[in-house]
């Protein structure tokens, strides 16, 4: 009986899967993910007075930046030649919360939703990393992918 989980053999060890058999397909992955905040943080980050700069403008670049690294943080994955990431931060002034959108594109054999997953993960530990000193008790949550769309499998969206 094989295992549902691609990431291991017949023997149970990891390997990386093998994508060479897959066609070469438009492949895009959306992911979403939140972090929580003080009401004064929130109102640092949404006035652009937070001492370490324009926050949203750092965590864009680097949601972009852990996007195209993923391969290089997730043992497993492949290695993709991204053609597009695009990420967008929305307030919420009613949960004092950014949630962060991140789209990864590409022509490959394999999907994108790590990309995804990581550019989120990554924007958002940057807003924590740039506002710490003034609240630690942020909390990231609702990390997870939205919808993706390509490959033999074809399009999926997030029933929540």
């Amino acid at each position: 009986m094989s295992s549902p989980l691609t990431h291991f053999d017949a023997e149970g060890q990891a390997h990386m899967v093998d994508v060479a058999g897959k066609d070469v397909t438009h492949r895009v992955a959306r992911a979403a993910g939140r972090i929580r905040m003080r009401p004064e943080t929130f109102e640092l980050i949404r006035s652009g007075s937070a001492k370490k700069g324009d926050v949203l403008g750092v965590a864009r670049i680097a949601a972009i930046q852990g996007a195209k690294r993923t391969a290089d943080l997730i043992p497993l994955c492949h290695p993709l030649p991204i053609t597009r990431v695009a990420v967008d931060f929305e307030l919420d002034e009613t949960a004092h919360a950014v949630i962060c959108t991140a789209q990864v594109e590409t022509l490959g054999r394999t999907g994108v939703e790590m990309e995804a997953l990581t550019a989120v993960q990554i924007g958002l530990l940057t807003i924590y990393d740039m506002c710490k000193a003034a609240d630690r008790g942020m909390v990231m949550e609702q990390i997870r992918v939205l919808e993706k769309q390509g490959g033999k499998s074809g399009a999926w969206v997030a029933e929540i």
